[in-house]
C-alpha cells in the first residue's frame, strides 16, 4: 500500500536559504521535489510587533513517514528562531505522480 503523500509548506527570508534547504532535502531523499516561490509578502505578529516582510516559500512533496525528519532538517538549516514548517495531506491527484513521490522518498531507507 502506498504511503500517504504530504505537502510541506515553509517560508524562508530569502531565495538563497530556500535553495539550500530545498536542495539538501531532495539530495537526502526526504522530499521528492520542491517548488520555490520568491517574493511573497508576509504580514505577521512576532514578539508583539507587526512585521511586514518579503519571504520565499517552499512547497514540498513527501510521504507522511518523513515529516519528522524533514522538520528536523529544516529547523537545523533555517535562520529563523521559529520557522514556519507545516504539513498538509494530499487527498488525491495523479496516481503516477503520487507513486513517484513515494518512490523518490523511500530511497533513503
Amino acid at each position: 500500500m502506498m504511503q500517504k503523500t504530504i505537502f510541506v509548506y515553509v517560508t524562508t527570508p530569502n531565495i538563497d536559504e530556500a535553495l539550500s534547504i530545498g536542495r539538501d532535502l531532495v539530495k537526502d531523499h526526504l522530499v521528492a521535489c520542491v517548488n520555490i516561490i520568491d517574493g511573497v509578502r508576509s504580514i505577521y505578529r512576532w514578539k508583539d510587533k507587526i512585521e511586514d516582510e518579503k519571504e520565499t516559500v517552499l512547497v514540498m512533496k513527501t510521504v507522511e513517514n518523513n515529516i519528522d525528519a524533514v522538520t528536523k532538517k529544516i529547523k537545523s538549516m533555517h535562520s529563523y528562531d521559529c520557522p514556519c514548517v507545516v504539513s498538509m495531506d494530499i487527498v488525491g491527484g495523479n496516481n503516477d505522480f503520487l507513486k513517484w513521490v513515494g518512490e523518490e522518498t523511500s530511497l533513503n531507507k
